[in-house]
């Protein structure tokens, strides 16, 4: 069983506040006498489901092409907020250690509930400490995914934990859509486009469920 957990490159995604929100535009129409028709995308790299490159928040960090496959693809864990955990309140090490006990998986994805699946920019989303980032890269973590569009905080200018997950040389995935998929573990296919020179690429993810022998 699959459950496709992105959202998509689509003009209905609400992008980041004053990002470039998604297109599709023609160049040939065969209403117009062409042979084919002929779209260009016009979009953020952020709008839908993505992985942002290191380049993201350091100029002279590798960029989308460095992305290495492997990570997005293998066994991951997800992961769920308690319903009574408000927006506003981080995810320390405390709270990882109630959802994860004592062993860190290599892959984690976590649902916050803030996500820009519902066809809202949500106005505010949980997010890691520095600390509890580099706790779990320090624990072996090599991918964290979240369903809220950034893996820090809205205002966030500093970004703490894309630096720390990305100076421990493990990488992250944005814009997941988890409403309707049960906690647990599953296999992770999630694989970012071949994009060269971008600060993140695409990503089409999906979850497929891991049968207990």
């Amino acid at each position: 069983m699959f459950f496709d957990i992105s959202v998509p490159f689509a003009a209905a995604t609400p992008p980041w506040p004053d990002d470039v929100g998604f297109s599709c535009g023609w160049t040939c129409r065969r209403e117009e006498g062409s042979s084919v028709n002929l779209g260009v995308l016009h979009s953020s790299a952020h709008v839908g489901t993505h992985a942002d490159a290191p380049l993201h928040v350091h100029s002279s960090w590798p960029a989308s092409e460095s992305l290495p496959a492997s990570v997005f693809v293998g066994e991951v864990q997800l992961i769920a907020l308690p319903a009574d955990h408000d927006a506003a309140s981080d995810i320390t090490v405390e709270v990882l250690q109630r959802l994860l006990g004592a062993h860190v998986p290599t892959r984690v994805i976590v649902r916050t509930g803030c996500s820009v699946a519902s066809g809202t920019f949500p106005a505010n989303w949980p997010a890691l400490t520095a600390d509890a980032a580099t706790w779990l890269v320090q624990h072996g973590l090599t991918l964290w995914g979240v369903d809220a569009p950034s893996v820090d905080r809205r205002t966030s200018t500093a970004l703490p934990v894309h630096n720390a997950i990305f100076g421990g040389g493990a990488f992250v995935l944005e814009n997941l859509a988890l409403e309707v998929v049960p906690i647990g573990r599953y296999e992770l296919l999630a694989q970012p486009l071949a994009v060269h020179g971008a600060d993140a690429a695409p990503v089409r993810a999906l979850l497929r469920a891991i049968r207990e022998k």
